[in-house]
């Protein structure tokens, strides 16, 4: 059985800034203290602005062997409109802009360059053995059809046999009558599929739960289940995904996470509920959801003999949190966005 490898989207969060990290940490420390106590983390910020390879030789440098980085596609890949700001400088005359400034239909040679780019700017993470997987955040609007399928199996041609860990954002593509292509491409392409933990809503901008295995990797993000603001485009996406997960909650995925450790050769499990929550007792600092949860989840799997991996001080509690608070609430002791507190 493979241990679940648990760790959260981003390393540098306001709510691990403000709540996590021991006060008065040097910036240069954060990542040396954040793999102490976790060994993968996703880097969500290559989204907004292509990584380089300075950056990432520092990452691989401030963190132990064996410790492993997901890292998400740059915006323009995944075919989001991207401000035009957001591109090399030398790059800015080849793009056309809407009305908004933003560029949401790339040529197929810029597009194939900024994939060229964001490899080489990840390349120390490969040359170091340290990147897990690509995150392809696909849109909402990126529905089920054959033009997508051919963007999908394009883009894993540029990506030169990296772990691609594909994110669906709209149900159609496990409707009734998709599902079956949907897995079946995944798994002929050797594409991981994210299985994701989100509320429940109707209409078709959130997946369903799909336990499924399409490559040797399983991937799941735990967004949290804040239903109220799950369509809010105007705020943070620390607003948006403002959930702190009960002890219950996280146990609903032991089994599950038990399944999938027998099947994958590698599994993961991070958490993107990057907001903070009221303190649970008096005289303590506000909860970082996403340290917090992970550390529970890891505790959970610890209890039910499901094997889980640690980093160097893994079992250890931070001194910020008391884990036996945390981890003992109960579903109608947690204080949910909007509650009067």
């Amino acid at each position: 059985m493979s241990p679940v490898r648990i760790g959260t989207c981003s390393f540098a969060d306001e709510a691990l800034l403000k709540n996590w990290y021991p006060r008065g940490l040097a910036s240069k420390d954060r990542l040396r203290y954040y793999a102490r106590h976790f060994d993968t983390v996703e880097v969500d910020s290559t989204f907004y602005r292509l990584p380089e390879a300075g950056m990432s030789a520092g990452w691989v440098e401030r963190t132990p062997p064996g410790f492993l980085f997901h890292v998400k596609a740059f915006g323009l890949m995944t075919r989001h409109p991207t401000r035009l700001e957001q591109l090399p400088p030398d790059l800015r005359a080849a793009a056309e802009v809407d009305q908004r400034g933003r560029i949401s239909h790339p040529s197929g040679e810029l597009r194939a360059e900024i994939f060229r780019r964001f490899l080489n700017g990840i390349a120390p993470l490969s040359d170091g053995g340290k990147l897990g997987g690509i995150l392809f955040q696909l849109p909402p609007y990126f529905v089920c059809k054959d033009s997508s399928f051919a963007y999908l199996a394009w883009a894993k041609e540029q990506f030169q046999g990296a772990t691609v860990l594909v994110e669906f954002r709209h149900a159609g593509w496990f409707e009734e009558e998709n599902r079956a292509r949907t897995l079946s491409f995944l798994k002929e392409n050797g594409l991981a599929l994210v299985i994701v933990d989100a509320p429940r809503l109707e209409g078709g901008t959130v997946i369903p739960t799909v336990l499924e295995l399409t490559s040797d990797v399983s991937y799941i993000r735990f967004h949290g289940r804040n239903a109220a603001t799950w369509h809010h485009r105007g705020g943070s996406a620390a607003d948006r995904f403002d959930y702190l997960y009960t002890r219950e909650e996280l146990a609903e995925w032991v089994e599950p996470l038990r399944e999938l450790s027998g099947q994958a050769k590698q599994l993961f499990a991070v958490f993107n509920n990057n907001n903070s929550s009221p303190p649970p007792g008096p005289l303590q600092r506000p909860v970082a959801q996403a340290p917090a949860n992970a550390l529970m989840l890891r505790q959970l799997l610890l209890e039910a003999a499901v094997p889980v991996s640690s980093a160097d001080a893994a079992l250890d509690e931070p001194e910020q949190y008391r884990i036996d608070d945390i981890g003992s609430l109960e579903a109608d002791q947690v204080i949910r966005p909007g509650d009067d507190h």
